[in-house]
C-alpha cells in the first residue's frame, strides 16, 4: 500500500488546496489584512491603509477625537483608540461643556506640524513601533517641558493653552507681546489691546506687526486700537474678542507708565497719567473682563505690578509711580477675595531689571547688558496659567516660580550670560540699606545722608582727585555722546557744589555751580560719590537705597554711568 500524501498537498496536475483555518492557524481576513503594504503618511510615518485613512478623517474633520472607535472582530484593538488625554482639574479641556459647567478652551484643528512631530497620535505610534522597533518609542516618550529642554532654553509649551483666549493690554511690544508668542505657541488667541498702530520712532512695533508674529508662531490674533484710559475703548474690545472668540480665559493687565521722579519734579500731568493708565486702567479691563472670565474653566487674571512692599525707601524717590503701581497690586488682594473659587487673580513682578524699548529710553545704549530678556516673564506668565482657580491672591517673583518648575540655568534669560544684572524696584534682597531691620515700626529713614562708615571714609581731597581725573578723561566724543549738564550736592568732608559740564565745547568740571542751568542734580555724601566714580558702588544701587537722590532728567542721569564705568580703571 502506498503511502499517503500529506495534508494539503495537491495531486499531480491539479493546482494545491488552500488549507482550512484550523489547518493554517491564522483566519484569512488576517493574512489578507497583513498582505497590505504601509502607506507613507504626509508626516513621513509608514501606516497601514486603514491607519491612514482614520488620521485623514480627524484632519478632514469627518471623526472626532471623542468618538468611540466602532468595534471590528472580537475586540477593540489599542492601536485604534485616538490619543486624547483626559483632562483633570488642573488641565484644559477641549472638549464643549455641558450646560452650567463654565467655558472651556475650545479644541484647536488639528495641524500637521506642531502636533504630530510633538506628541503622535496612539495609531501612528503602534504601527512606527511594529514596522521600525523600539527606538520610536525612545523618541516620542521625550516631552517638550522636559527638565533638559528647560536648562538650554526655559520652560517648554505643553500645550495647555490651546484654543483658550487672552486678552492682554499693552501687548504690542516689549513683555505683553512675548506673553502673547508665548501662548500663540500652544495656538491660543490672542487680543491685542494697545494704542499703537504706526510704528514710533523710538519704540518699535504696532498692534498689527504683533498680530503678524502670534499668527505666525500658530496663535489667532485680534488687534485692537485700545487706550486703558478709555473705558469704552476698552468695552468695545472686550465685545469684538467675544464675538469673534466666544469669551475670555485670560486677562493680562500689562500696560503702565512710568515715571521716576521726586514729587516737585513730578508734572500734575504725569500723575495723572500714571495713576489713569497702571491703577485706574487696570480696574477698568477688569471689570470689563470680569463677566466673562466668570464662564471660563481656567479664568486667570494676571497683573504685572509688584508685591506691596511698605518699607518708605520704596516711596520717598518716586511717590507718584509706586502709588501709581502699588494701586495695580491692591486690585489683586481685593479682587481675588471677591471672586475667590471664581477667578485666579495673581501678581507678577521679575527680579531684575528686564530688557524693553522703554528701558533703552531711560538706560541708553549698553543697558541691555544688565538685564534680562522679556522670555524670563513670558515663561512665569505661563507657568501660572498652567495653575488652578485655587492658586489665587499671590504676589510671584518670576525667577521663584521657575525654581519650581525646575529651572536652574537662568543664564538663558540673561541678554549677556555672565553679566551684572540691574535689581528691580520693591524688593528688599538688594537694597543693603533696606535689609537691614528698622529700629521701630514706625521708623523713617532720613533723607539726608547716611553716616559714613569709617572704614570706606575717602582720604582728604578724595572729591576733588576724583574731579580731576573726570577732567583728564573728558574728549568731544564723551560730550557730543552726553550732551548734559550734572550738579553734585556733596555733604561732608571735600563736600559742596560741584559740576561736571559735558554739554559745551570739550567739557569741563569744577567747584561750585555751574554757569549754564544743570539737566541733573544729585545729592549724595562724599563717601558714596567716589565709590560710584570708582565703581564700588553702582549708580543703581545707590539710587534704590536711598544713598543718591536724582532731580531733573532721569535718562541723562543713566548715562553718566557710562562715563563712571570708564573711570573705574584710573580710580
Amino acid at each position: 500500500m502506498r503511502p499517503g500524501r500529506p495534508r494539503g498537498t495537491a495531486r499531480r496536475g491539479q493546482a494545491p488546496r488552500l488549507g482550512t483555518e484550523k489547518e493554517v492557524g491564522e483566519p484569512k481576513h488576517a493574512q489578507a489584512r497583513a498582505s497590505q503594504k504601509p502607506v507613507p503618511s504626509a508626516e513621513g510615518r509608514l501606516r497601514t491603509p486603514r491607519t491612514f485613512s482614520l488620521c485623514a478623517q480627524y484632519r478632514a474633520g469627518t471623526r472626532r477625537h471623542d468618538e468611540e472607535p466602532q468595534k471590528r472582530g472580537k475586540r477593540v484593538l489599542a492601536a485604534d483608540v485616538p490619543t486624547r488625554e483626559k483632562p483633570d482639574e488642573d488641565r484644559l479641556s477641549p472638549q464643549s461643556p455641558a450646560r452650567g459647567e463654565g467655558r472651556q478652551c475650545p479644541p484647536q484643528r488639528l495641524r500637521r506640524e506642531p502636533v504630530s512631530r510633538a506628541r503622535p497620535t496612539r495609531i501612528a505610534e503602534t504601527t512606527a513601533q511594529r514596522l521600525r522597533g523600539p527606538l520610536t518609542r525612545r523618541r516620542t516618550e521625550r516631552s517638550p517641558a522636559s527638565p533638559s529642554t528647560h536648562s538650554r532654553a526655559g520652560l517648554g509649551n505643553t500645550g495647555k493653552l490651546a484654543g483658550c483666549t487672552l486678552f492682554i493690554t499693552g501687548a504690542s511690544r516689549g513683555i505683553g507681546k512675548a506673553i502673547a508668542l508665548k501662548a500663540a505657541k500652544d495656538g491660543a488667541n490672542i487680543v491685542i489691546a494697545a494704542k499703537t498702530t504706526h510704528a514710533h520712532p523710538k519704540l518699535p512695533g504696532t498692534i498689527y506687526t504683533a498680530a503678524e508674529e502670534i499668527e505666525a508662531a500658530g496663535g489667532k490674533a485680534l488687534p485692537c486700537v485700545v487706550d486703558v484710559r478709555d473705558e469704552e475703548q476698552i468695552s468695545n474690545a472686550v465685545e469684538k474678542a467675544v464675538e469673534k472668540f466666544g469669551g475670555i480665559d485670560i486677562l493680562v493687565n500689562n500696560a503702565s507708565a512710568i515715571s521716576l521722579t521726586n514729587t516737585l519734579e513730578t508734572p500734575t500731568k504725569r500723575v495723572d497719567l500714571m495713576m489713569n493708565v497702571n491703577t485706574r486702567g487696570t480696574y477698568l479691563t477688569s471689570k470689563a473682563c470680569i463677566p466673562y472670565l466668570k464662564k471660563s474653566k481656567i479664568a486667570h487674571i494676571l497683573n504685572l505690578s509688584p508685591p506691596l512692599n511698605l518699607n518708605p525707601v520704596w516711596f520717598k524717590q518716586h511717590c507718584a509711580y509706586t502709588i501709581a503701581k502699588y494701586g495695580m497690586s491692591m486690585c489683586v488682594l481685593g479682587m481675588a477675595e471677591e471672586f475667590k473659587g471664581e477667578i485666579a487673580v495673581n501678581a507678577l513682578w521679575p527680579k531684575t531689571a528686564i530688557h524693553t524699548a522703554a528701558m533703552d529710553m531711560l538706560g541708553g545704549s549698553g543697558v541691555e547688558s544688565q538685564c534680562r530678556k522679556v522670555d524670563i516673564i513670558a515663561d512665569a506668565a505661563y507657568s501660572i496659567f498652567k495653575k488652578p482657580k485655587s492658586f489665587t491672591g499671590n504676589f510671584i517673583i518670576d525667577e521663584n516660580i521657575l525654581k519650581e518648575e525646575g529651572i536652574k540655568n537662568f543664564d538663558v534669560y540673561a541678554v549677556k550670560p555672565g553679566h551684572p544684572l540691574i535689581p528691580d524696584f520693591f524688593l528688599d534682597e538688594y537694597p543693603e540699606t533696606v535689609t537691614k531691620k528698622m529700629e521701630s515700626p514706625v521708623a523713617v529713614p532720613e533723607v539726608k545722608e547716611e553716616k559714613p562708615q569709617s572704614q570706606s571714609k575717602p582720604r582728604s581731597g578724595a572729591v576733588e582727585e576724583t574731579f580731576r581725573i573726570v577732567k583728564d578723561s573728558l574728549s568731544d566724543d564723551v560730550v557730543k555722546a552726553t550732551q548734559a549738564i550734572y550738579q553734585f550736592e556733596l555733604s561732608g568732608e571735600d563736600g559742596g557744589t560741584w559740576f561736571l559740564d559735558l554739554k559745551n565745547k570739550g567739557g569741563n568740571v569744577g567747584f561750585g555751580e555751574p554757569s549754564d542751568r544743570a539737566d541733573v542734580v544729585m545729592n549724595m555724601s562724599t563717601d558714596d560719590f567716589v565709590k560710584m566714580f570708582s565703581g564700588k558702588l553702582k549708580p543703581t544701587m545707590a539710587f534704590m537705597s536711598g544713598k543718591l537722590k536724582i532731580k531733573g532728567n532721569m535718562a541723562l542721569a543713566i548715562k553718566l554711568e557710562k562715563l563712571m564705568n570708564q573711570m573705574n580703571a584710573r580710580l
